[in-house]
């Protein structure tokens, strides 16, 4: 059952790339964060509100990393994902977030003091150098501008490995439905000013929703249900039954159904440089898979 639960949560993880895709062209990135997650605030508070109500003590007392924590993993991942979505390709975010695993061990390095190898070393270099190569490459295979959609889909991708390596800070003891609806409603209460400056002052705001149809609104309610609800809960019950470190295997599923979906759903072409930056990212991640010393990081990768 957890093997099934951590699958699913990905899967739906990397389903958010391709609907995410669609909706920016008919809803305003602000606006779809804004309503993602204040809808999913809604929604667990509703579902979890008992045991909510037992750990908020908890969870405010420690405000100050679950106020970051937030930042990172509902403002800063997915609006910077969205943003960039309107400029690259769904099949480009999703392998660029590939690379989390590799910037986490840099992060547990240089942050939290954790050894790293030789071969850790070699990992990191592999899987930066496909993510550059994807970045400077072209449809055409020549070397192109750095795009303003890779540099969003690249800070979107950071703001997620700084999320997982972070997450060892948070409280224990609080339930994981806790946390993910207290952060939901701070990630809420942090967009909210952003959207209203965004609404009053960006020369190309159109409104929240361009244009209303069944598309949009499956769009909207497949982002709240299953990555900002389903996921999280299916992912951290996972986690509690196998372990950390036998789970983060787990999250190399997203860019592939990501980039899988964006083939598939929206046309994107696998071209060779895809297939490049795959193998050095898949080559660096397993060099990076390699520890010193078998222990677990707490919290690290817990979605």
């Amino acid at each position: 059952m957890a093997y099934l639960l951590l699958a699913l949560a990905a899967i739906f993880w990397g389903g958010n790339y391709v609907v995410g895709h669609i909706l920016v062209q008919y809803v305003d990135p602000y606006g779809l964060s804004l309503i993602r997650w204040g809808a999913t605030t809604a929604l667990m508070l509703a579902l979890y509100w008992r045991r909510f109500s037992v750990d908020f003590s908890a969870l405010r007392k420690n405000l100050g990393i679950n106020t970051l924590l937030s930042f990172l993993g509902q403002v800063s991942f997915p609006l910077s994902l969205y943003i960039g979505l309107q400029y690259t390709t769904s099949l480009n975010a999703a392998i660029y977030i590939s690379s989390t695993p590799c910037l986490v061990l840099l992060i547990n390095h240089f942050i939290f003091h954790e050894r790293i190898s030789a071969r850790n070393i070699i990992g990191v270099i592999s899987s930066t150098g496909g993510v550059l190569y994807l970045a400077f490459s072209s449809s055409g295979g020549n070397i192109k501008t750095f795009g303003l959609g890779d540099v969003l889909t690249i800070i979107s991708a950071l703001s997620w490995a700084f999320y997982c390596a972070f997450l060892r800070l948070k409280d224990k003891t609080v339930k994981n439905t806790s946390f993910v609806a207290f952060s939901s409603l701070i990630g809420t209460i942090i967009l909210l000013p952003m959207f209203l400056l965004h609404a009053v002052f960006a020369p190309d705001y159109r409104g929240v929703i361009y244009t209303f149809s069944p598309t949009v609104i499956a769009g909207i309610l497949y982002l709240i249900i299953f990555p900002s609800w389903l996921s999280y809960v299916f992912w951290n019950k996972g986690v509690s039954l196998i372990g950390t470190t036998r789970s983060e295997i787990y999250t190399h599923l997203i860019p592939v159904s990501g980039g899988i979906m964006g083939i598939v759903f929206l046309g994107n072409e696998l071209r060779s440089y895809h297939i490049i930056t795959m193998i050095l990212i898949v080559f660096g991640i397993i060099c990076c898979s390699y520890r010193n010393e078998p222990k677990v990081s707490p919290g690290v990768m817990e979605r």
